[in-house]
């Protein structure tokens, strides 16, 4: 019997296989996750190492727009309901070389799952500002190598 990171997992992995191509791509993984924290680790190996030894800039945005929705994701999975998710904007922050795993953090979950309820009722697009944090525990234990803030927007899309 799985536990609940374990299906979580399966279901992002199927996602990272037949919609979002890059999760598989890079490798991304479920560490943890509930509704007010997702944590997401991207292993640096030789597809997302750049020429200078640290996270191409490609997996890092990658880590960063799948810890932020991945809550929406799952949400929109779980109700069946018909939203359309995407990213509006984002800005980062680099800060330090990211030259080991990276471990992506949100705690964002409310804000989105509230977004998302609210749209499910009055049909207008919301937008919530999220802020993913970009650490690598095993060099630089919790001091951020980047922040990201990103504007996810959602909208019910009508039957």
């Amino acid at each position: 019997m799985l536990n609940e990171i374990q299906k979580a997992n399966l279901r992002f992995k199927l996602i990272g296989l037949f919609k979002i191509r890059l999760i598989g791509f890079v490798g991304a993984k479920l560490l943890t996750y509930n509704d007010d924290l997702t944590v997401i680790r991207i292993p640096l190996n030789r597809r997302t190492r750049n020429h200078l030894g640290s996270m191409y800039f490609g997996a890092l945005a990658t880590g960063a727009d799948v810890t932020g929705a991945w809550i929406a994701f799952d949400y929109l999975a779980k109700t069946n309901a018909k939203v359309s998710i995407v990213f509006k904007d984002i800005h980062a922050e680099f800060l330090k070389r990211a030259d080991g795993d990276v471990h992506f953090t949100c705690t964002d979950g409310p804000k989105v799952l509230a977004a998302f309820n609210e749209t499910i009722a009055d049909g207008e697009r919301k937008n919530v500002e999220l802020e993913v944090i970009a650490t690598v525990p095993a060099k630089y234990q919790e001091e951020p190598v980047a922040k990201f803030k990103m504007t996810l927007s959602m909208r019910h899309k009508a039957s």
